[in-house]
Formats: C-alpha cells, structure tokens, sequence
C-alpha cells in the first residue's frame, strides 16, 4: 500500500511536468520550470527510500532526497519573489543559492563523516529496514534554513497582498496554497498513518497550483506581449484588460500618460474609477459594439494621444483588450494646419517648394561644373557620369530581385553630379597637370574624396531630405572604393562600401576610359569594355556586372553621340 502511494505521487508529479513542458514557452519564469524539474526527483528518492533493502540503497536514496529537500525550497522562494514584483540584489540571491550548496555538499557526506548524521544504522536486512539515524550539525543546519525560506515566502505573499496593488490577488491567493500545504506538511506531523510521508503529496498538489500559475502569468506581465525595453521605456503605452474590463497590466509610459493607472488596482473592475469610465471603458465598449472604432484621442497637457484599440493575445487566444497610446500631436498639427489653407495655397506652396529645389539643385550642378572647368578633362564629366548612372539603374530597376525605391533611384541620380566637388581643395598645379601624377601627387589628389564628402556635408546639411543627404555624401566620399578593399580614402571592402557608390564607381571608371584627357586619348569602347569586365569581382561588385552588360549598349550609343568622342 506504501509502496503504491509513492509510486501514484512519482507518476503523478511526473505527468504534470510533462504537462508543463508541452505549455513552457520563453516567457515562463526559469525557477519554476526547475521547481517542474526537481518535484519528482524528489519523489523519486522517497520512493528509493522506501524501496531500499540495503544500507547502501538507504543511504543512496536519502543523498538523493536532498537535492530537492535542499535547493526546492530556495527555488520555490523565487518564484514568489518574481511573481509578487520584489526585487533582491544579485549578491542575496547568490547568497541563497550558495547557503543551498554548501547544505547540500555536506548532505553528500552520509556515510562517510559526521557532519550531516553522526551515525546510520539498519537493525534488518529485507524488504522492509529499521532505520537507526543520529544528526549532525549541519541536519539541523538545513531544517533551520528550510524554515527560514518558508517564514520569507510567507513574508513576502503576506507583503505584497497588502502594499502590492500592480500583483494579481488571484496569483497571491494561488502562491499562498502550496505555501500553507507544504508548512503543514513539514511542520504538523510529516509522517501519516503507516509511515508514509505528507511532503510528496505537498509537492504534487504544489506542480497542479503552478500549472494555474502560469497559464496565468502572461496576462498580468504585459511584457510577453511586446519586447522589454519597448514597452517599459519605448514612446509607446500599453494598457491590457481582461473580458470583464478588469485591469491587468499597463507600462511605465502608458502611467506617465495616465498617472491615475496608478491607483488601480489588478483584476478589479476599471468602472471602479471615474477617469477610466469616462476613457477606457468608453473606448472599449464602442469597440465591442463595432470593432471599426478601434481609435479614439485624448487630449492632456496641450497634448494628443492616439489610443488603438485591439484584443490581447495569449498565443492564439483572445484574452482581453489592449490599448496602444502614442503621442499624436505632430501630426495632429499639422492636419489641423493643412485643413487650414485652401487648395490655391496649397499648389502655391508646392509650386514655391519645387522652385526653392530647383535652385538648389541649379546651386548645386553649377559648383560642381566650376570645380570640373579646374580638371583637365575635356569637359562634360559630371553630365556624362549622370547619364551612365542613370543608364545603370533603369537596368536594375527592371530587375525583380531589386527590391530598390523609387526615392533611391531619384535621390542617386540626383547625388551623381556632385561626386568630384572635393577637387576644389586640390591644388591646381596638381588638378591641372598635363600628365600621369607622381606618388606624392597622387596621395594629395585622393583627399579630394574625404573633402568632397565634407563639402557635400555642408551644403546639405540644413536639408529635411535625410536619405538624400547620406546617398549624396556615400557617393562623394567612396567612389574611389574597391571591392577588393585596394581603394581610398578608407580601404572599404565588399559590402562594406555603399551601393550607390559602388555604382556611380562604375560610370565613373566608364568615363575616364572612354573620354579624352590631356595625357591620354579615349579608348576604344571595345578595349574599355574588356577592362571594366576584367574588373568586377576586384575593382567593382561583381553583383552589378549583369546591370552593366544590359546598359552597355545604350552607353555607347549615348557616347557615339557626343562631339568628342567622334
């Protein structure tokens, strides 16, 4: 009949840790998936125990028994502690864990030294061993540490009941049961009739409370719903309600929009408050009735909020209500302004704003054909390397494995005249030398990429088109990059060089081989076309030579027709 108790309670403790780990997902507390852990373990050494028939069996038995005698406990009072939002240094938690440790080590001694039991002895060799034991120090040691655990758990479930209001009274209520069942067993007398022990059925009615527990947990932890640092200190509130509009859960953005959050209390009803009657529970009512009215606004503190109304989520499951606050009033304003002017300001504006941009622009193309009439090109670099870029990326835009914007392919073309705008920082015995550089020459030639970025920074850094303003710059500053990290100013590699400055590298490369200088002829389209092949995958990026082959005939063709290449 013993024996039958024990094995009940070991299957029993292990089917509902099987039961827990088919529930488990990330968000469940680790303490208690090893409370789950060490339950029928130590069951099973209960059952060892009573099974033995030797001294040996004994003694390995009762070794095994505290693994969980000793460290359950500590467990057990961390999941209080998390659950009722106590918080401990890391050094007492350490400190408890190591108390434990040394607990137990010394338990391993039985049979071997006195520490733990002075002595063990079988007055019978059978199934069934009278058992003679005498504690040591360090037995008494771990009854009292037991027992200071249990007195800090009580502490702790009694604490939070009466100044905890953000704790759930259904999770203290829960935590309070196995707590009470466990001293019971431990204290009121820990053998029933026949000797058979109360502690393991404790344990299994203990794992059945903790499976409540967590199914409930992600309800009241607003967290398992969203990352941490968003909704903790994001831009963004977050307010959970259950079906009955009762409170459950909010951040600390969403109490900083309503401080009277505060003053709820968990699972009560928010009808309670007159504030969240006249706000919440209107919010949520409409959306019950008509779940089109899932927004609503609030004004405060010349502030306003939106408020998006959606259920909340447990996996798959509806379990509630959930309100996301953000901070509207931009937006607000500037609605409220655009319905202020009528449609004759409106194209007005527009038309002001476009002008305003064209002579930027105009601003822009005529700096950089001054730093250009300084080179000695023959002229017209800056529009012919507009043209290849733009040849380039109509052939990649045709592409569907591209997933390239619109305002990238605008924004790049538009960025490509100002590319060579650092040559103005070099000097013109250099920029205008009627031959190949010397190495010196070179070396002060090639800061015109850095200056050119920095000059580029200045003329667009009062711009609102940040995107823009970053491609202008990438393209300034590395176009001179290689693939195989050989380039200036910064020897970038592979990826680690902007796209659009690995494609205005191309047109640019293109250009100076094709287009007379001072100390060159042009070269053959047929000649430039086998070095810019023979390039990529070393000069370029490999990944754009199918682009270039779709665009070189349209590029010579547009070559063909310029006055100097006849």
């Amino acid at each position: 009949m013993i024996t039958a108790y024990y094995y009940s309670t070991f299957g029993l403790s292990l089917l509902l840790s099987l039961v827990y780990s088919f529930k488990w997902h990330k968000h469940y507390d680790l303490n208690v998936s090893v409370v789950f852990i060490l339950v029928p373990i130590s069951i099973l050494s209960d059952l060892f125990i009573d099974r033995a028939s030797t001294l040996e069996e004994l003694v390995l038995g009762i070794k095994m028994s505290y693994i969980g005698g000793v460290f359950l406990m500590t467990f057990v009072l961390m999941v209080v502690l998390n659950i009722c939002h106590i918080r401990i240094a890391r050094w007492m938690r350490a400190g408890l864990f190591s108390i434990s440790s040394v607990i137990f080590l010394t338990s391993m001694t039985i049979g071997s030294s006195t520490i733990f039991y002075n002595d063990i002895r079988v007055s019978s060799v059978g199934r069934n061993l009278t058992v003679t034991k005498e504690y040591g120090p360090m037995h008494t040691v771990s009854r009292i540490w037991i027992i200071l655990q249990m007195l800090m758990c009580f502490l702790a479930i009694i604490y939070s009941y009466f100044k905890k209001k953000q704790v759930s009274r259904k999770m203290i209520y829960l935590l309070f049961l196995p707590a009470v069942v466990s001293a019971i067993s431990f204290f009121g007398g820990r053998k029933m009739v026949e000797g058979v022990e109360l502690v393991p059925a404790a344990y299994v009615f203990a794992q059945v409370v903790y499976l409540i527990i967590v199914s409930k947990l992600s309800l009241y932890d607003v967290s398992d719903t969203a990352i941490d640092s968003m909704v903790q200190e994001g831009a963004t509130g977050f307010i959970s309600f259950d079906f009955k509009y009762n409170y459950l859960s909010s951040n600390e953005t969403a109490k900083n929009i309503f401080p009277e959050l505060n003053e709820l209390t968990v699972d009560k009803p928010i009808e309670n408050s007159d504030f969240m009657k006249q706000t919440a529970l209107k919010w949520l009512t409409g959306f019950c009735e008509d779940q089109t009215k899932d927004r609503a606004y609030f004004v405060r503190d010349d502030k306003t909020y939106l408020v998006t109304i959606t259920y909340l989520f447990d996996g798959r499951r509806k379990r509630g209500y959930q309100l996301f606050i953000t901070d509207d009033t931009q937006n607000q304003q500037y609605i409220k302004l655009l319905n202020s002017f009528n449609s004759e300001l409106k194209s007005e504006v527009a038309e002001k704003t476009r002008h305003i941009e064209e002579m930027h622009d105009n601003l822009v193309l005529s700096m950089a054909t001054m730093v250009e009439s300084r080179d000695n090109s023959t002229g017209g670099h800056i529009k012919r390397t507009s043209v290849g870029v733009r040849l380039l990326i109509e052939e990649m835009k045709k592409d569907p494995g591209n997933d390239l914007s619109e305002e990238f392919c605008h924004d790049i073309i538009k960025a490509a005249p100002m590319h060579d705008l650092g040559k103005i920082a070099v000097d013109d015995r250099i920029l205008r030398k009627p031959g190949r550089f010397t190495p010196e020459e070179f070396e002060q030639m090639k800061v015109h990429s850095a200056e050119g970025a920095r000059i580029v920074h200045e003329i667009l850094k009062g711009t609102d088109d940040l995107k823009f303003h970053l491609i202008a710059e990438n393209v300034a500053h590395y176009h001179h990059e290689r693939w195989d990290g050989s380039g200036y100013p910064e020897g970038l590699k592979g990826g680690q060089i902007p796209l659009e400055a690995r494609i205005m590298a191309i047109a640019d490369v293109y250009d100076a081989l094709v287009s007379k200088r001072v100390y060159k002829e042009k070269m053959s389209f047929e000649d430039a076309d086998k070095i810019i092949m023979e390039s990529f995958g070393k000069h370029f990026d490999k990944s754009l030579e199918k682009y270039y082959v779709k665009a070189r005939p349209k590029l010579e063709e547009y070559y063909s027709t310029l006055e100097e290449h006849k």
